[in-house]
């Protein structure tokens, strides 16, 4: 008799959690940075707004994790560079934020 086949729905439940959890961990890092260092959540929230490359590479030499989070965020696809080239959370990741801090912390719509 073979082994049994593992349930690839429940390792693709397993990974789903996983890659949530982990976004959700990273935005909440990245919002208790951006106030750390004197910026607020629509700096990344609104579209039209965003981090500049400056502003990146500032945050990025002064908090270790800054860099782990964007990266993290990047491939999962929770935020991206804007028109401008200006870092930015996507819908998905607005949503996300707004899931976790609220309308009144997550935009300012």
């Amino acid at each position: 008799m073979t082994p049994e086949v593992s349930h690839p729905a429940s390792t693709v439940a397993s990974a789903t959690y996983h890659v949530q959890r982990s976004l959700r961990h990273c935005l909440s890092t990245v919002a208790e940075l951006l106030y750390d260092n004197g910026h607020v959540l629509e700096t990344v929230t609104l579209p039209q707004s965003g981090l500049t490359r400056r502003e990146l590479m500032d945050l990025n030499s002064h908090c270790a994790s800054w860099k782990t989070c964007q990266r993290v965020l990047e491939e999962s696809g929770a935020a991206e560079l804007n028109d401008y080239g200006r870092f930015v959370l996507t819908p998905m990741g607005r949503e996300m934020m707004f899931d976790m801090f609220g309308q009144g912390a997550a935009d300012c719509a």
